[in-house]
């Protein structure tokens, strides 16, 4: 019917059957890890649209591969240092029976990204920060929004460093009027201002006055290029409960991404490490540019979202 809304929306939680969330972090040094858990079977792939990514598994998701998809995928902070967190993973995974059996072996595939949140000596997310988000994924956790997990030291518009605003990590799920389901989960620690819908700024560098600045009009003139600044990344996962082959799924993957250049500008830079990785675990029955299309309004919802806890959460914790 004309003017009826084409979704329900659902916040705060991936309300796609079989797939749970674990959150684990250290709220003194702000670092964390998100664990997305899918059941078995899922197929998945991944899009990176950044120029500087951290990454892990990215090669196996890639739909020329052997494996079909990942049985978990990590977001963390820590850089290329937070990419150990995943062994934590894959050893809380293998202990409970999962992975892509290869002989009388199961080995996880736990494909992994991280963002730069590093701050003077603080310690990036390892094994055991993994292993504790992977048992509370394991335990059947929901929670995807706040300052938490690989969101607890994200911020918004690092190109100008000190200027930064708080930010964090939000899920949203779309659920259509026919039962095709696609949720998005994502961290945001961009380098770029975030907009609203209605293109006003929501989140970005502050001004002297205190009032968020226009990331993109800076660097146009010439500002927020300093190589100590240059720590930025958004990560995503988008799931869905239609049933996709592993093509299908880096399509919607990179449709995804088009959901970030909605809500971020700029995106996509080459010191950014944008990544979004698109999961299916269903059956129902959708094409794959209706998917992406879902996929890429979730993933801008998720990204708005994302700032406006975070803002929230960094006011109550002194920031």
């Amino acid at each position: 019917m004309a003017g009826e809304a084409p979704y329900q929306v659902r916040w705060g939680e991936l309300f796609v059957e079989g797939v749970t969330v674990g959150l684990d972090g250290d709220e003194k040094t702000g670092t964390g890890v998100t664990v997305v858990l899918f059941p078995p079977g899922a197929v998945g792939s991944v899009d990176v649209g950044g120029g500087g990514p951290a990454t892990r598994e990215t090669d196996a998701l890639d739909p020329d591969r052997l494996v079909a998809g990942p049985d978990a995928v990590m977001l963390a902070g820590g850089s290329a240092f937070g990419l150990a967190a995943a062994d934590g993973v894959m050893q809380a995974l293998w202990e409970a029976g999962r992975g892509f059996t290869a002989g009388v072996h199961r080995v996880p595939i736990v494909a992994a990204a991280c963002l730069f949140d590093l701050e003077d000596q603080q310690r990036p997310p390892g094994p055991e920060m993994g292993r504790r988000a992977a048992e509370r994924a394991l335990a059947g956790g929901r929670r995807t929004d706040g300052r938490v997990g690989a969101g607890a030291g994200a911020r918004v518009g690092r190109g100008l460093g000190s200027a930064s605003m708080p930010s964090g990590q939000a899920g949203v799920t779309l659920t259509a009027h026919d039962g095709l389901v696609v949720g998005a989960l994502v961290v945001v620690n961009a380098m770029g201002s975030v907009r609203g819908q209605d293109g006003s700024l929501l989140a970005g560098p502050k001004d002297w006055d205190g009032s968020v600045m226009d990331m993109a009009k800076a660097i146009a003139a010439g500002g927020g290029s300093r190589r100590g600044d240059r720590t930025h990344t958004t990560l995503g996962v988008v799931v869905t409960n239609a049933r996709l082959h592993k093509g299908a799924c880096r399509r919607v993957a990179r449709m995804a991404h088009d959901g970030l250049a909605r809500a971020i500008d700029p995106v996509h830079t080459l010191f950014d490490g944008d990544a979004i990785f698109a999961v299916s675990v269903g059956e129902a029955e959708a094409d794959v540019t209706r998917v992406g299309t879902l996929a890429a309004h979730a993933v801008a919802m998720a990204v708005r979202r994302a700032v406006t806890l975070g803002a929230v959460d960094g006011k109550q914790g002194g920031e």
